[in-house]
């Protein structure tokens, strides 16, 4: 059999790789709480960023000291 000869199924058409059908109670239940993963994650990657600017300005730019 030639491949251009094959049928194509897409994996979203299997049903061994849909999610399972939930009713209304469980999917507001599931999110109440929100993305609260997704909001920790960005509060850790902006407070290092920002730790790592403070540690940059004050190592690196304050030791050079004043511009003129």
């Amino acid at each position: 059999m030639n491949i251009s000869e094959q049928v194509h199924q897409s994996a979203a058409a299997r049903t061994e790789n849909v999610a399972v059908p939930m009713d209304d109670e469980a999917a507001a239940q599931a999110l109440r709480r929100g993305p609260i993963g997704a909001l920790w994650l960005s509060a850790v990657a902006v407070a290092l960023l920002f730790l790592g600017w403070i540690l940059f300005y004050f190592l690196l730019f304050m030791r050079r000291g004043p511009i003129g």
